[in-house]
């Protein structure tokens, strides 16, 4: 099966856009028209039990490059600059360093190789007590969530991922139940006897712990050609934080 995307463009220069856990290709729309006038093809990827996108009970990062080679293949791209966001920048790292030359260039967004304890629990429980006989629309799926997430932000980024089934009923796009089982995996650590040589950028949020500089000891053993910038006044969603300084950086390295 072939990972679902919205694609920008017609041109043979490709950049392909990974999201982050619990998001989707539609979060970088924005900054995927900022990026289309360059001249590129902008890919954004829904990846496995995501978005529009095939839900499967496996879910790993050796699967989700799979996804990824056989996404690329489909659409006959020979490289790509590659961009991902937590989630999708673990899965753009591990592919960067199984399939380097279909990489012409690697940026990370606020995620490192490391290893991280799982981060979501509490989001994963607060969807699962989301009983859709009960609540029929987001208005009230957004007050029932307000009980344990606090942030009006997130809580209008998970709502997001909420459609209207053919029957009427409202539903989760992403595949919960197989994320909920499979949350242990979303912070797995980066392992490879191989490095990736080509431009590797890692830009983090400056008041986000995601990247610190213990970090780049073991990126720098996996990347030894990065470099590192910085977003001001934004978190780990650096994009949404400070959306103005973010595309300026990004659209300086692309």
């Amino acid at each position: 099966m072939i990972l679902h995307s919205k694609i920008l463009g017609d041109s043979n220069k490709h950049i392909l856009i990974l999201h982050g856990f619990l998001g989707s290709g539609d979060n970088w729309i924005s900054i995927a028209r900022k990026l289309n006038p360059l001249g590129y093809t902008i890919h954004l990827i829904d990846q496995r039990n995501h978005g529009r996108s095939f839900h499967s009970e496996k879910f790993d990062y050796d699967l989700m490059c799979e996804d990824l080679f056989n996404y690329i293949k489909h659409h006959n791209i020979d490289n790509s600059i590659l961009i991902g966001h937590s989630m999708g920048g673990k899965t753009a790292m591990n592919f960067s360093l199984i399939h380097p030359k279909l990489v012409s260039k690697l940026i990370v967004l606020d995620t490192s190789p490391r290893g991280y304890p799982v981060l979501h629990q509490n989001i994963i429980d607060s969807l699962k007590e989301i009983d859709f006989s009960v609540f029929v629309t987001r208005k009230e799926i957004d007050i029932e969530l307000r009980k344990s997430v606090n942030q009006q932000g997130l809580r209008n980024f998970l709502l997001k991922n909420i459609y209207r089934m053919n029957d009427g009923k409202l539903n989760f796009r992403f595949n919960l139940k197989s994320l909920s089982e499979n949350i242990g995996k979303i912070g797995q650590k980066i392992e490879s006897e191989t490095q990736f040589t080509r431009e590797v950028i890692f830009i983090k949020g400056e008041t986000s712990d995601y990247i610190n500089e213990s970090d780049k000891v073991m990126i720098n053993n996996l990347f030894p050609n990065a470099k590192f910038y910085k977003i001001p006044n934004a978190g780990h969603w650096l994009h949404v934080d400070n959306p103005t300084d973010f595309i300026s950086v990004l659209l300086s390295l692309i």
